[in-house]
């Protein structure tokens, strides 16, 4: 099963914004429970779009430059970077088949 990669506020530029395929970044906190509910499907969607979609985790307490970038508010919110520019966020825990429409309609 293939595994988000954590990236910090330092590796944003390269590893999302100059990715040459989509990204899904989950922004995400180590106390919030709705996030280690949606670790797990992440997880699979890494493993379903590997090759296709990268998937990555953004730590909002570790690297808040990045969190403040992109207005986070609440935890969990995935957003989907396309071409450096994010096309798509959601909110809250979402069931695999949701994150995968957000995905699919982005592709």
């Amino acid at each position: 099963m293939a595994k988000p990669v954590e990236v910090g506020d330092k590796q944003f530029q390269e590893e999302v914004l100059n990715s040459l395929e989509p990204v899904l970044v989950d922004f995400w906190a180590s106390w919030c429970s709705p996030c280690r509910m949606v670790a797990p499907v992440l997880e699979e969607i890494a493993t379903d779009y590997k090759g296709k979609v990268k998937v990555v985790k953004v730590n909002v307490d570790d690297n808040p430059t990045t969190a403040s970038r992109y207005g986070i508010m609440s935890i969990p919110t995935m957003m989907l970077f396309k071409n450096g520019e994010p096309v798509n966020t959601v909110v809250g825990f979402r069931r695999k088949e949701e994150l995968k429409g957000l995905i699919d309609q982005s592709l």
